[in-house]
């Protein structure tokens, strides 16, 4: 197995780097999340128990997708190291959509967000 992992040190290194730019990708998506709570309750806008509630669903969101795609990357990172070493490499397109598809859905909270917001 070491010849293995010196022969696709390439591929080892391309790996490593994806898995580090879906890290980067969860440390921006809990911080926009972060962000938007802290914000909606320390800027002064008109106070409304809707949009508390969506402020907090929305913070709330952003970590818990924050944490599905640190398994996820983790998951897919040690899968394709296996597949790399055994030359069976195969695309996971599930982890792809399944992420796309929490993205819309936070995308689709904030314009909510700010249907509602009221300055």
């Amino acid at each position: 197995m070491e010849k293995n992992q010196l022969k696709y040190a390439q591929q080892h290194l391309a790996n490593e780097r994806t898995f580090l730019a879906w890290i980067r990708t969860v440390i921006a998506i809990v911080g926009v999340g972060f962000l938007a709570t802290s914000l909606h309750f320390t800027i002064g806008v008109h106070r409304d128990a809707r949009i508390d509630f969506i402020s907090i669903v929305l913070g709330m969101f952003a970590c818990g997708l924050g944490l599905v795609i640190t398994v996820l990357a983790t998951f897919g990172y040690l899968q394709k190291k296996r597949q790399i070493n055994e030359g069976t490499f195969r695309p996971s397109s599930a982890h792809v959509i399944l992420i796309a598809v929490f993205m819309v859905i936070l995308l689709s909270m904030i314009i909510l967000y700010f249907m509602f917001i009221k300055v």
